[in-house]
């Protein structure tokens, strides 16, 4: 079921919180004035700190189809926007060859016809879908190459995508666009300048508290707070990769999963690898630093009591 567009701050912020996503009143509202002005919502921040789920979370509660694009280095025009299928045109060749049909001008036509074109999330999203235009997440954008970004550019620029055998495909009505960066690499200022910008940084330690009992409305209020302390506690020191909200709510889970009412040095040893994703930070955390912080913790949750 299709769901109007927000027309408020407040609205948009309804729409997200249904999703079960927590924003921030700055998140909210550019997310409401790229859908309010038909423009990309391009999200940069560190991973994990919940930018695709922004597209998802949009397309479910707008009832709109997701087409995402998940980007890596080496992505191409066949992969992300259209290919020919080549197995179906040499068939349509052999059976015009077999019923006397040589015609090459004909032929030609025949074969370069729409019903040959394998659509590609970029062709798919400026297609008619029922229910209104799709919600298109292009992911990861930082992972790809300049050339791909600057045929990104002019996709988005006109919202049409121009097939030399076919001619140009524009979408009837544009799709919602969120692209999101983990800023591996600095993304051209002519595409940036075509999005209302986000920076989607770790939340503070109340949001994201009220993350957690959102997403894991069971959760003990003392192991929330406990768990959230650490998180922040952990994020001040000097790691190759800072936990993210999804780390917070992976480590989260396997504590409930393992019945922990309160966390201990112990417990923090043996899942630490569920919130850390390189050794080298998980060694620098391990043991008497996991106490340490685990001390600092309880001390100011215990203050925050009195």
């Amino acid at each position: 079921m299709t769901t109007s567009l927000p027309t408020t701050i407040d609205a948009t912020v309804a729409l997200l919180r249904a999703g079960d996503y927590v924003p921030d009143r700055a998140l909210a509202t550019a997310a409401f004035l790229a859908l309010e002005l038909g423009r990309p919502l391009f999200l940069e921040g560190e991973a994990g700190v919940g930018k695709t789920e922004i597209a998802k979370v949009l397309a479910t509660g707008l009832g709109r189809r997701l087409v995402r694009l998940q980007c890596y280095e080496g992505l191409d025009v066949a992969s992300a926007v259209y290919e020919w299928n080549y197995q179906r045109q040499m068939m349509e060749i052999r059976l015009a060859e077999a019923s006397g049909d040589t015609s090459r001008e004909g032929l030609a036509q025949d074969i370069f016809d729409r019903r040959f074109l394998i659509r590609r999330p970029l062709l798919q999203a400026l297609e008619a879908h029922e229910g209104g235009a799709p919600v298109l997440l292009i992911d990861e954008l930082d992972r790809t190459d300049e050339p791909f970004e600057a045929y990104l550019l002019e996709v988005l620029s006109d919202f049409a995508i121009t097939i030399p055998e076919i001619g140009t495909i524009a979408a009837e009505e544009p799709p919602i666009v969120v692209i999101t960066s983990n800023r591996t690499r600095e993304i051209h200022d002519a595409l940036k300048r075509r999005c209302f910008y986000h920076w989607v940084d770790y939340p503070s330690a109340e949001r994201e508290l009220e993350i957690l009992k959102v997403r894991l409305p069971g959760i003990e209020q003392r192991l929330a707070r406990q768990i959230v302390a650490f998180v922040h506690a952990v994020r001040d020191r000097d790691l190759f990769k800072l936990p993210g909200v999804a780390e917070t709510l992976d480590w989260t889970r396997a504590l409930t999963t393992l019945d922990a009412l309160e966390i201990t040095p112990d417990l923090v040893n043996d899942t630490l690898g569920t919130l850390l994703k390189y050794q080298d930070d998980i060694a620098k955390i391990q043991g008497s630093e996991a106490a340490k912080i685990l001390a600092e913790v309880n001390m100011k949750l215990a203050a925050e009591r009195q």
